[in-house]
């Protein structure tokens, strides 16, 4: 069996589970397939995550695209912005997994205060701010779903899903494009990411018993796990890749 066909297959069914995830959640295809595919296929990274991250939100979106809530995404994707153009530099110039550990452990910081209250103020300079935060780690690592879905935890399910897929759909896009202009952008990842969305199309369509559960009144508990889980593995990918 080739390296590639390996790659794959196993990061395939990463992606598939990340699907599962997202398709409950909001978000969470990252924190799964992410550090799956660095070690399979470093190369190929971010740029294939993110030909997946830009393919799911508009599953997502086909469903619940009326509770979008599309201030909340212009605040995100104006903090996005910068902080895209400061990921691709970290991708170019700075240790990725030197970001990896800081970021894993703002998103343990933030997940341990909004635990002990009731949410954090959602307001534009809050969701800039995630934004800023989510443009870096996302364009430079390829996970970005933590800080926007911290800020929107008390939202109910669907107004969850739907702004994250419109944010991810528009940062996925953006980040593609950074990493192309810092020349971070093989064809190879392009065609990895391709291949991936079938496994990813197949997560989504069994999600859907996970979103009725979560919608029972359980998706703030479920948004930060999901965030804690993602933050610890981005740390240890960081020390030991």
């Amino acid at each position: 069996m080739t390296h590639e066909v390996l790659t794959l297959i196993i990061g395939g069914a990463a992606v598939f589970v990340g699907a599962v995830v997202q398709g409950g959640v909001g978000f969470g295809l990252g924190l799964v397939a992410v550090p799956v595919l660095v070690l399979l296929d470093p190369a190929v990274m971010p740029g294939a995550i993110q030909v997946v991250n830009l393919t799911l939100p508009l599953f997502t979106l086909a469903v619940e695209w009326r509770r979008v809530g599309w201030r909340g995404v212009g605040f995100a994707i104006l903090g996005r912005l910068p902080g895209s153009v400061i990921g691709g530099l970290i991708v170019v110039y700075i240790s990725v997994y030197t970001l990896g550990v800081l970021a894993g452990v703002m998103v343990l910081v933030a997940v341990g205060l909004t635990a002990r209250a009731v949410s954090l103020p959602r307001n534009g300079f809050t969701i800039t701010t995630a934004g800023f935060v989510s443009g870096i780690t996302g364009t430079a690592t390829g996970i970005g779903g933590p800080p926007i879905a911290l800020i929107y935890q008390t939202a109910k399910g669907p107004e969850i899903r739907a702004t994250l897929a419109m944010y991810f759909c528009l940062s996925a896009a953006q980040s593609l494009v950074i990493l192309a202009l810092v020349d971070h952008l093989p064809a190879r990842a392009l065609t990895v990411g391709a291949t991936l969305i079938v496994p990813m199309i197949a997560g989504f369509l069994v999600s859907g018993p996970l979103r009725r559960y979560l919608d029972g009144g359980k998706v703030r508990v479920a948004v930060l796990a999901v965030a804690s889980l993602s933050a610890v593995i981005l740390i240890v990918q960081s020390l030991t890749v």
